[in-house]
């Protein structure tokens, strides 16, 4: 009986060791084929450019992402600038589109935020171990007809409505070039409370070195009203004014 119980351990052991080395493999390999490790170790910031397409309408976009965390996404709608998840080190916010003026995220927002601060840039799944990540192999799932390996990405818990909620988001990555196809998670918050946010992935390009998708579609699981980035061009390292990040304060009404 207790030879039995040492071999079951040992097998147990034995399965848990092989998954373990089957995600690094994964993921060394979705390094290594999209430039690899040293590059994406060493990149300070991303700048995209291109459109957003929404309905019938088609918007000029950009995004820019920084090491440090400071980051700014923005789409000119019929002349106006809308911004969207703009933080600047110290402020997370974005342009109220009722009254298209610029507003503070909440608190609770921010906060979950800065959790994922230094975390996500340029990949969550770089040196996930040193962040307290947590990442597990889920075996293959056939997506859009493309065989993947189903990953679950664990990260530091996120607060909603005041209490602490995990932080859960699944990636599909192809079997033959080890790239994300499509990333699932949970809506935690607002009018799509408890749908699956969806991000499907394709069209990767090389941009001075490195892979990305240059086409993204965004929208909820199994729901009409997708949204879709194509990506026209990309700059590593771009140089940035602070300013681009700063919340607008707005001046003070002149007395007559």
């Amino acid at each position: 009986m207790k030879r039995k119980f040492i071999f079951s351990l040992m097998a147990v052991a034995v399965a848990f060791f092989a998954q373990a080395q089957t995600v690094d493999e994964i993921l060394d390999k979705y390094f290594e084929n999209t430039g690899g490790k040293a590059k994406w170790e060493a990149l300070q910031g991303i700048k995209y450019t291109g459109n957003l397409k929404v309905q019938t309408m088609e918007l000029p976009m950009a995004m820019i992402e920084l090491k440090d965390g400071r980051q700014s996404t923005s789409a000119s709608v019929q002349g106006m600038e809308f911004r969207q998840e703009v933080y600047d080190g110290s402020t997370l916010w974005g342009t109220n589109q009722m009254t298209m003026k610029a507003e503070k995220s909440d608190a609770e927002t921010t906060e979950n935020f800065k959790l994922e601060l230094g975390n996500d840039f340029p990949s969550p799944f770089l040196n996930y171990k040193k962040k307290g990540y947590k990442v597990e192999l889920l075996g293959k799932e056939t997506v859009d007809g493309a065989e993947t390996f189903k990953m679950k990405l664990t990260k530091k818990p996120i607060k909603v409505d005041g209490k602490e909620s995990e932080n859960v988001e699944f990636y599909f990555f192809d079997t033959e070039n080890y790239v994300p196809l499509i990333t699932e998670s949970e809506v935690k918050s607002g009018p799509g409370k408890g749908m699956v946010g969806q991000n499907k992935m394709s069209d990767y390009q090389d941009a001075s070195g490195l892979l990305f998708p240059f086409t993204i579609t965004q929208g909820a699981k199994g729901q009409a009203g997708e949204s879709t980035i194509v990506i026209t061009a990309i700059e590593l390292n771009p140089k940035v004014d602070a300013a681009v990040f700063a919340f607008p304060v707005e001046k003070p009404a002149e007395k007559k």
